[in-house]
């Protein structure tokens, strides 16, 4: 994970040196800028992102068959491997900047076909056009806007506040050209493929294969790695086959490190107890208080850019479990998101019946790109962290979808079990208090969601909530509304707040 600003047209480049000045937390480690023709593009990069370049190599990365392209980009690809095979791209540092390139000048803007397994944002220039990208479920996050003839494009929303008029979500799974027009290259099926003709043991054996294949193909260890523990299953998976693998690298006494955080002895503290003995990890814990999560509320929702209940909750236990690895000294931290998109993990799909269930796993995969996956990208950014989720993946993805309803909430009874197949998957290897545990959010999980909303029904006044109500519909709750003042004092009341995404439930 990286971040970038580029600008495009006839602006003074200096505004993207303002602007990227804003987003040094993404990439402390390498970080450059470059003019040419119409076009200004500036790149950073953690370490872990580099593959392992020296601290002074030249970036924006050119490409190696024609350095007049150049690309600016934030990308994990699970399909790696099979495309450098095939185009004759070597590993080393920069792979994943100098793959993207050599697909682009081989077959323009029809590469996009290749990337099924891949999120991303990119940029790519030869100076006088542009090619810009995001992958279909926003995981990369990208915003645009402008002033007067100039375009500009960057990781992050305040990268732009301070140099565009108006700021806007690039949407995804879109591409723009120079013309400055969106063309839609991918979208979310309207309809269920046809379920799988396989049974149960099938299912789960092809459930396995995947998972174990995408974490073997983005997890290294070349840089200090650990897994976030939350004693769900999601998170438990990724622990459980990361410390395989770091056992195969480093030895078989070799542990994983993880880390839990809780507000007092919360669910998530007390089952991720149970994982980490379970896996023999190197196990950490956070435990916090009411005071320590408002403390961080203001830098939490600033990096976060959003005013989301449910999303500001998770993310404010995110944002503390991130920086306690962080000053322990990690680099990388895995995490389990995704999982619940998925396998149709949320509660609230309970509701539906099996024939409604696949339209209504599409609406929640489909609020992912402005909601969910800005926890998963700004609370480990905002302190210099590269987070690796192997449960999004395109190769996953398009499998579970194939997979019967019935078979992710599968019906036991009077309820429903979430998640079924998954957990089938991984009955073998986890502890029972693990792999059948009901489903929780990570702000549920680890307390948050227990204080946040009472403590603001107490203390915001009705009047004031009611009268910013009117003003401002959006705001659904007290809650919210003490979010909403905070990012509106940051980014303004108007284009930002409309790239906000609300969750469906408060």
């Amino acid at each position: 994970m990286s971040g970038f600003a580029v600008a495009y047209g006839d602006g003074d480049p200096r505004r993207i040196e303002r602007a990227f000045e804003t987003i040094a937390h993404r990439g402390p480690y390498l970080t450059g800028t470059s003019t040419w023709g119409r076009t200004t593009m500036a790149q950073n990069y953690l370490r872990a992102d580099t593959g392992q370049a020296s601290p002074d190599a030249i970036v924006p990365v050119s490409g190696a068959v024609d350095p007049n392209f150049r690309i600016c980009c934030d990308t994990q690809m699970g399909n790696w491997n099979e495309l450098a095979g095939s185009n004759d791209v070597s590993d080393g540092p920069f792979r994943e900047e100098r793959l993207l390139l050599e697909l682009y000048r081989k077959h323009g803007k029809e590469m996009l076909r290749y990337l099924d397994d891949a999120i991303f944002a990119f940029v790519i220039s030869k100076g006088d056009e542009i090619f810009a990208a995001r992958d279909l479920l926003g995981i990369k996050t990208l915003f645009y806007g402008r002033k007067g003839d100039t375009l500009y494009l960057a990781s992050e929303l305040k990268a732009l506040a301070a140099v565009a008029d108006e700021i806007h979500e690039f949407p995804t799974g879109h591409y723009m050209d120079g013309s400055g027009e969106f063309v839609r290259f991918a979208e979310l099926p309207k309809v269920p493929p046809a379920p799988l003709q396989a049974d149960v043991d099938e299912m789960v054996k092809g459930v396995r294969e995947i998972i174990e294949r995408s974490v073997r193909n983005r997890v290294d260890f070349t840089v200090p790695t650990a897994s976030l523990l939350s004693g769900g299953m999601d998170s438990s998976v990724i622990a459980y086959l990361a410390s395989e693998i770091c056992r195969e690298k480093f030895g078989r006494g070799a542990r994983l490190k993880t880390y839990a955080l809780g507000v007092g002895e919360s669910g998530d503290i007390t089952n991720a107890r149970i994982m980490a003995e379970h896996i023999n990890s190197e196990h950490h814990e956070l435990i916090v208080d009411l005071d320590e999560l408002l403390d961080v509320l203001p830098e939490t929702i600033y990096h976060l850019e959003s005013f989301d209940p449910s999303l500001v909750r998770s993310s404010v236990s995110n944002y503390l479990i991130s920086r306690y690895a962080r000053n322990q000294g990690i680099e990388v931290l895995l995490s389990g998101e995704g999982g619940d998109e998925i396998f149709c993990g949320y509660t609230y799909l309970k509701s539906f019946p099996p024939e409604e269930l696949f339209s209504r796993q599409m609406e929640c995969i489909g609020l992912l790109h402005n909601n969910a996956s800005l926890r998963l990208d700004r609370m480990n950014h905002c302190h210099s962290i590269r987070v690796v989720a192997p449960l999004i993946s395109g190769e996953l993805f398009q499998y579970t979808l194939a997979v019967p309803s019935e078979y992710k909430q599968k019906p036991e009874g009077d309820r429903k079990v979430e998640k079924w197949i998954f957990r089938k998957a991984y009955e073998p290897f986890l502890p029972e208090a693990i792999t059948w545990r009901i489903k929780q959010e990570f702000s549920q999980g680890s307390g948050s969601a227990a204080m946040l909303p009472g403590y603001f029904e107490k203390t915001v006044g009705d009047k004031e909530f009611k009268e910013a109500q009117a003003i401002h519909p959006v705001i659904r709750s007290k809650e919210e509304f003490y979010y909403f003042k905070i990012f509106a004092d940051r980014f303004g009341y108007d284009h930002a707040v409309k790239t906000v995404g609300q969750w469906i439930c408060l």
